[in-house]
């Protein structure tokens, strides 16, 4: 039985955005999802990660940026992407039974899922959808630095044909935030987990990431 999803509106200082709440019953865990750069909530890759997440006993909410809420194209600066976080953060713990709270992202919104965990912004956990380590075909501009003092579990999910990071790099980058950080490659996935001669569905593609990301959460469930 699909679980059903309520609208929300959340308020982002002097404005709101859009989200969208899914409490199966006696969730294990209830995870915040952000959308990346080019989409918003509403695109089929985080529906279906998010309902296949409820089918696994996960509770859900994904919500808009600011800028994608106005219809803007361009992302917004961090200062105001980790605001819309702390915001959609504060929501799920509020709808929350005490259930472990953790933050997920596809590219851009995993990204800033992590710098709101670096400001201090509380999570059990990080999962990212395609991390963006670097813009395309300039591995030299990493986006790591950040990422080196947080020490509670993130599972980075990627694509091994995906541009925004090359597989060696983030390996390294992996392996030097040490033990709590875990790598699982989809093999031939690009930065939208496509891949050739594969002819799946974007809904169908994010239903694939909810399996590896409950399972991690429940290997780090408190007890």
């Amino acid at each position: 039985m699909t679980t059903p999803e309520s609208p929300l509106t959340i308020a982002v200082g002097d404005s709101t955005v859009s989200a969208a709440y899914a409490r199966p019953r006696t969730p294990a865990a209830t995870v915040v999802v952000a959308h990346g750069a080019g989409t918003g909530m509403e695109h089929p890759f985080l529906a279906g990660f998010t309902r296949a997440m409820n089918d696994l006993g996960i509770a859900t909410l994904r919500f808009n940026f600011p800028y994608r809420e106005a219809g803007r194209k361009f992302p917004d600066r961090p200062p105001a992407a980790i605001a819309a976080w702390r915001a959609a953060m504060a929501e799920a713990a509020a709808r929350s039974a005490g259930e472990p709270l953790w933050a997920a992202g596809k590219s851009f919104g995993g990204r800033m899922a992590s710098m709101a965990v670096a400001e201090g912004m509380p999570a059990a956990g990080l999962v990212y959808l395609g991390y963006p380590l670097h813009p395309p075909g300039k591995p030299e501009k990493l986006r790591d630095e950040h990422l080196y003092g947080l020490t509670l579990p993130m599972l980075f999910l990627q694509g091994t044909r995906d541009p925004f990071a090359t597989p060696e790099l983030l390996e390294s980058v992996v392996a030097r935030i040490g033990p709590s950080a875990s790598l699982e490659w989809r093999e031939g996935g690009g930065h939208t987990f496509d891949v050739a001669g594969n002819k799946r569905s974007a809904e169908e593609v994010g239903a694939s990431l909810a399996a590896p990301s409950a399972a991690f959460i429940a290997a780090h469930a408190p007890g």
